[in-house]
């Protein structure tokens, strides 16, 4: 069994709306080696390595059903197995993941193996893990027919903790998994910005950040106080509040001359510790002191050390959230009691058998271990691990009350005494923090300190929560949840509004588009585009951004007040959506593209891969209601709100929804032009002559208006006023500034010349027809390509689309053949003009993009159109603004030889060759019809 291909999905996918990773796997002959045929003691070995298989369902959907699959019949297959296993390591290690799904590629003995997982690496080793064992379990006689590389040593006990440690340090810790998990409840987004514990909650300008469980709001003052002992315990002390005599010293001799004067016993800690480490209690010998110094310095970055007055009395955590207490944790130490039978390492041995112990912070206890801590309270009682505690007895294996050392957590909430509860507020009030720690030793929560005594011995930020959220006795405590709540208040935002543009043709123009009109509305935006990553208009990051990383760039700016994500297949098949769900949707069409790639093969399956984008949708969806592939959408939408597109309005499907009082753009005829129109709710509210966009050439690029009726459609989706929605499509143009590469007019040369970056079918038929629908005094011409890894199939219908609209074919090749041979791709569009009944003498072809489009200027005349299909956008563009540059400016600069004199509007207006140029030389208008307007 081996992984022909990996990918991990960071948001909804083709398999399921959250993260997954899918493995292709090639049984090989292993095909041929179902579980049943496996045998019975084969099951039995794997259900002894993982006992909690017992427990899945599988399809039958209770506990159980998985082993009645394993066994009974033929079996199942070892990919589907492998999914179980997956998700069962998992569990083991504390990640609540459930959905797997095992589905054949359609190559024999191939299987697409999905599972769920909650960290990358972990959820990838947890694959490479559950094969390895599935492997080793196999007979002999089976091994001995695959070529799998076995390890002879391998273990699968060791190797399973290792994948518990190994995924402790890559997941959540307790705490920080709590806060995530009041998150999803709250429905507040988050993103995790490390590989530790840095989260952002909440997208663009309405973030808020957490690192462990110091929030952004937390001030770096009252850390910085709360991880000094001294000025905590000296700040206290002079608010009276109740904290034990301490000394800071600096070496063991003063360390013992401290305790002395202190008295003993005494408590000797680090000045910058936490969790515990390098503290010890109780300690009533010079000796000890000097010990202990030691340890508290290999603990402590500081020179200094702290001698305390030792307490006695229980260790209690009280947890102050927002200046109010939340929650109290009785703490004990890690022990064991006897029972006059067993000693104290078989003692150790039933603890951690408790079904709530593991590793670490693998499950909500931690496991005892008899370790150095333990041996030296052992030799200091007199025992040994050998030793048998008479019935009854406790004995303490750590002198500190830390879960993640073994101990316990008793919930003391409801019951803790309001003096004691006013003392914790006023000790976290004083050092400032929003969320903090109180450690008070009392021998009786319930009585106020007042009363029995106690000591605060120590303030601590980043408290940890897993005391409070899973007690080992008592009521679980929503200690996260009011961080949460302090950090969201009701009533306050945590998303920005977010819209998603995907579709073959015209994603970046209409996420152009649809961010020129938000910022013009006065937002903020941040736009990921095939271009780039723009913010506030200004290019961030150069490149195809149009992918997970570039999505959640964009939320993690807190500037960012919108977000418009142009959304292409390929992120979509390596790996998902960067963001769960968009407020507005849209799918423009879906044509052939890219097709044969990624595991995509028909314009069918590439629609499917396109619905996820509308699928996550909760508001509104716009779709193409002129393309039956994103009508078939519309069975598949979330969202409260259907708009349809088109540019028919004889529409009868989108004449019945707007009867039904739905939402809809529609392209209506009239004597003056196109209008574009919105109906919502009984109302026909017209917007914009489609004329009157600059982008769509006096309404002849078609395209192009469909283009701005779905940013049109979008953002009246987002409540924006009509006004401002007219105003951002009258103001937006295709220029090469605005517009990279999407129909880029140059006019000042003698003829005119378009660029465009189309690069499939639909993109190339839509400029042919533009260029038909022009007025064009002169030829034809066109510089055309396309990439090397599309099929042959696409390539033809691409030179078929441009047969019979232009004069002359300038074809070339891409600058990156995509394995294919230099002149493959020109040849091949060559010999199918040639099919299509134009000339041999009306093609040329050229090696390199650069040469064709110089040729192509260099032979285009006055009054004709040059379209310029180009790879290399930026380069193409200069060639064509350039381009007799300074035979041009030359020109300009001359005198007018002919006497001038003054011509009335009239004759101006019958001179079709008329020009009118600003002082600067700059062309204003030309021709009758354009000095008219």
């Amino acid at each position: 069994m081996k992984v022909v291909s990996t990918n991990v999905f960071v948001g909804p996918n083709v398999w399921a709306g959250f993260p997954v990773i899918r493995h292709v796997v090639d049984l090989g002959v292993l095909e041929d080696w179902p579980s049943a045929k496996l045998g019975d003691s084969w099951t039995d070995s794997l259900i002894d390595a993982l006992p909690g298989l017992r427990e899945h369902g599988c399809s039958y959907r209770e506990p159980g059903g998985l082993i009645r699959r394993l066994r009974e019949g033929e079996g199942t297959w070892l990919g589907h197995v492998a999914e179980h296993v997956a998700l069962e390591i998992q569990g083991v290690a504390g990640s609540d993941v459930t959905f797997g799904r095992t589905r054949g590629t359609g190559v024999h003995g191939q299987y697409n193996l999905v599972y769920e997982y909650r960290q990358r690496d972990v959820g990838l080793e947890a694959g490479r893990l559950a094969i390895q064992l599935l492997m080793n379990l196999l007979p002999d006689h089976v091994k001995a027919l695959t070529d799998y590389e076995y390890d002879p040593e391998f273990d699968f006990p060791s190797e399973l903790k290792s994948f518990v440690l190994m995924a402790q340090r890559k997941e959540f810790g307790p705490s920080t998994g709590s806060l995530v998990k009041a998150a999803d409840e709250r429905d507040i987004p988050w993103i995790r910005l490390n590989n530790n514990s840095l989260v952002q909650f909440g997208h663009g300008k309405y973030q808020q950040r957490i690192q462990a469980t110091i929030t952004s709001q937390t001030k770096h003052i009252a850390v910085e106080i709360s991880c000094d002992k001294e000025d905590t315990h000296n700040m206290l002390n002079d608010l009276g509040l109740p904290v034990p005599q301490q000394r800071l010293v600096y070496s063991p001799t003063e360390a013992v001359r401290a305790a002395k004067r202190i008295g003993f016993p005494v408590v000797v800690k680090p000045l910058d510790g936490n969790h515990g480490r390098g503290v010890s209690i109780n300690l009533t010998e010079d000796a000890q002191v000097e010990v202990a110094f030691h340890e508290a310095k290999a603990q402590s970055r500081s020179r200094g050390i702290l001698i305390e007055q030792f307490v006695t009395g229980m260790d209690h955590r009280m947890l102050v959230v927002n200046g109010q207490l939340v929650a109290v944790a009785k703490r004990v130490p890690g022990h064991v009691v006897g029972d006059g039978k067993h000693s104290i390492a078989q003692l150790v041995d039933i603890v951690n058998q408790d079904p709530r112990r593991g590793i670490g912070h693998e499950k909500v206890l931690t496991n005892l271990e008899l370790d150095s801590q333990a041996e030296r309270l052992m030799s200091a009682a007199g025992y040994t691990a050998e030793t048998v505690l008479p019935k009854g007895e406790t004995f303490y294996l750590r002198s500190t009350a830390n879960l993640s050392t073994g101990g316990t957590a008793i919930d003391m909430t409801d019951v803790c005494h309001p003096d004691n509860k006013d003392m914790a507020e006023r000790t976290i009030n004083a050092v400032g923090l929003d969320v903090g720690g109180v450690d008070f030793l009392t021998d009786d929560i319930t009585r106020s300190y007042k009363d029995i005594g106690g000591a605060i011995v120590e303030v601590n930020a980043a408290p940890g929560f897993r005391m409070h959220v899973a007690p080992s006795e008592g009521k679980s405590r929503d200690v996260s949840g009011r961080v949460m709540d302090m950090l969201f208040p009701s009533g306050t935002q945590s998303r920005i509004p977010i819209a998603a543009i995907t579709g073959t043709n015209g994603k970046t123009t209409t996420s152009r588009m649809l961010a020129h009109i938000m910022k013009s509305s006065g937002k903020i935006v941040g736009m990921t585009s095939t271009d780039g990553v723009y913010v506030d208009g200004k290019l961030t990051v150069k490149g195809d951004m149009t992918g997970p990383a570039s999505a959640q760039m964009v939320l993690r700016d807190p500037s960012v007040d919108c977000a418009v994500m142009e959304t292409a297949r390929g992120g979509l098949v390596r790996s998902g959506l960067g963001f769960q769900r968009c407020d507005v949707s849209a799918c423009l069409n879906v044509t052939s593209d890219h097709l044969g790639m990624g595991g995509i093969n028909t314009v069918e399956e590439l629609a499917v891969v396109k619905r996820v984008v509308v699928e996550t949708a909760t508001d509104t969806v716009v779709l193409n209601a002129d393309d039956m592939h994103c009508l078939r959408m519309a069975d598949f939408c979330h969202a409260t709100h259907i708009c349809y597109v088109t540019m028919n309005s004889d529409h009868p499907l989108v004449k019945e929804h707007i009867r039904a009082g739905g939402r809809a753009v529609v392209l209506e005829k009239a004597m003056n032009g196109d209008m574009i129109t919105i109906y919502s709710k009984g109302l026909h509210l017209p917007v914009l002559w489609s004329h009157l966009i600059p982008a769509t050439l006096e309404g002849k690029a078609l395209y192009n208006v469909q283009n701005a009726m779905f940013a049109c459609a979008m953002a009246f989706s987002f409540d924006l006023d009509l006004d401002n929605i007219r105003h951002g499509l009258r103001t937006f143009d295709t220029s090469f500034f605005q517009a990279p590469g999407r129909t880029n007019v140059f006019d000042e040369h003698p003829f005119k010349v378009i660029l465009d970056y189309g690069h499939n079918p639909a993109a190339i038929a839509a400029m042919a027809g533009l260029a038909a629908r022009l007025d064009v005094k002169g030829r034809r011409l066109v510089v055309a390509a396309m990439p090397g890894d599309r099929r042959n199939e696409d390539i033809v219908a691409a030179a078929k689309e441009l047969a019979g609209h232009f004069d002359h074919f300038y074809l070339k090749p891409d600058d990156d053949r995509r394995s294919r041979t230099e002149m493959e791709v020109p040849g091949l569009m060559r010999e199918t003009l040639l099919g299509e009944g134009v000339k041999d003498s009306q093609i040329t072809l050229f090696p390199s993009e650069v040469a064709a489009i110089d040729a192509a200027l260099a032979t285009a005349q006055e009054g004709d159109l040059l379209v310029v299909f180009a790879d290399e956008l930026a380069r193409s563009w200069k060639q064509i603004i350039y381009f007799k540059k300074a035979e041009r400016e030359a020109m300009a600069a001359q005198p007018t030889k002919s006497p001038q004199r003054a011509v009335g509007f009239e004759e101006l207006l019958s001179s079709g060759d008329a020009l009118i140029r600003d002082e600067r030389g700059v062309r204003l208008a030309k021709g009758a019809g354009e000095i008219a307007d």
